[in-house]
């Protein structure tokens, strides 16, 4: 029970680290989409590499924050754009 609670307590650490970020030094965030598939997967554009296997398309303009490329990712599942 205290490795679950502690456990819990890191990942509320960690959760509140990270929106205490600064959005000025954000980096943007596109929405991809895999052919294949179906799924839409938020792609943060500080990583060095593109995605791996090339079967995707970019459908977002660039977000300037990990929370408005999820509300979008959000809507294109409830419409149907996007698979689960």
């Amino acid at each position: 029970m205290r490795r679950l609670f502690l456990g819990l307590a890191t990942a509320a650490v960690a959760v509140s680290a990270f929106a205490a970020t600064d959005t000025a030094n954000a980096t943007p965030f596109h929405l991809i989409r895999w052919q294949d598939s179906g799924f839409c997967q938020i792609w943060d554009q500080s990583i060095p590499t593109t995605p791996w296997p090339a079967n995707y398309t970019v459908v977002s303009e660039e977000m300037p924050t990990f929370e408005a490329a999820f509300v979008l990712k959000t809507g294109l599942l409830q419409s149907g754009a996007c698979s689960f």
